[in-house]
């Protein structure tokens, strides 16, 4: 990699993995894109453009004008919010998949895009859940991931085109606030611990659900795409992950800094219905053995930064 466009700049991922890109690869190498403009420092620390991933002409022409050989598709709708605007999810997160893979075989660009735990469904195996396994997601946003793990893998047997991907557990950020997540209480959570010393959680006691801390999956996406890509299997939708944890664990670990903290519940049935069909705990071991992934962050020291680097903000 060493011209990269990304789309979807300024989301959860996108706003953390735009600043490591530009650290490594240098910030007028890394044009970051988004539908919207900020101030912050994705839009002002190097190049930035206004882009709509709808608009197939105006991508094609940002990547090719800006000279990339590297695509980082981000943009998406997430789980919760597709599930209360499934036709826009479909448009938005398959039609904008479409339009960046087709720019990246026209401008035969290396192509990322991640997909998620969403990709599985209630018949998929809860614990140990394998690389390759029973998908029958029962949601739009799991539906969206499974057809775009395909369709990577297409363009990569069809046209050559080097796809690479993972599988993202609930990531967890102190950059961004919660953007329409399902796994976003895991982030809520820290906000309100500071802020009001409680918190009421839509997700029920005992549902345990994948975690990672937004370092390690930044680093993992920089990882697999310098990857040797003849040792890939796989090459898309690896399974990641870093914890396993359901909601009174994180309150635990959030009291050994905030002894006080309260937890409640008000369960949201939406959102704990997505969450009882996805997987407990995935096996990472396919990424492990092809790209070496690896993590930094468990649970506890997860929790040590969070509410350090919050207590800057807040």
């Amino acid at each position: 990699m060493k011209r990269i466009i990304v789309t979807g700049a300024l989301g959860q991922i996108g706003s953390e993995l735009i600043m490591k890109l530009r650290d490594i690869y240098g910030a007028d190498n890394v044009l970051a894109t988004d539908i919207r403009l900020t101030d912050s420092l994705v839009t002002t620390s190097g190049p930035f453009e206004l882009l709509d991933v709808m608009d197939a002409d105006r991508m094609h022409a940002l990547a090719k004008d800006f000279g990339a050989d590297t695509m980082m598709h981000m943009a998406a709708l997430l789980s919760a919010t597709a599930e209360e605007k499934p036709l826009l999810a479909w448009n938005l997160n398959m039609g904008g998949l479409v339009n960046a893979l087709e720019t990246s075989r026209e401008l035969g660009l290396q192509f990322f895009t991640p997909s998620s735990i969403g990709a599985f469904g209630p018949s998929t195996p809860k614990q140990n859940t394998p690389q390759d396994t029973l998908q029958r997601p029962t949601t739009m946003y799991g539906v969206n991931k499974v057809a775009g793990e395909l369709l990577c893998d297409y363009y990569f047997h069809k046209f050559g085109l080097d796809t690479r991907g993972v599988r993202f557990p609930g990531l967890v950020s102190y950059v961004t606030p919660p953007g329409g997540g399902t796994t976003d209480y895991a982030v809520d959570i820290y906000y309100k611990a500071l802020e009001e010393g409680k918190y009421t959680s839509y997700i029920e006691q005992d549902t345990f659900m994948d975690m990672m801390y937004m370092p390690d999956a930044v680093q993992a996406i920089i990882d697999l795409m310098e990857a040797d890509g003849s040792k890939l299997e796989h090459r898309n939708a690896f399974n990641v992950t870093a914890m396993s944890f359901e909601p009174e664990q994180i309150a635990a670990s959030i009291r050994k800094h905030i002894p006080s903290f309260e937890l409640s519940y008000d369960v949201d049935p939406v959102r704990q219905g997505i969450a009882n069909s996805w997987p407990d705990a995935i096996d990472a071991s396919a990424a492990k053995n092809e790209w070496g992934f690896k993590t930094l962050y468990d649970l506890d020291a997860m929790t040590e930064d969070m509410l350090a680097k919050l207590t800057q903000k807040v």
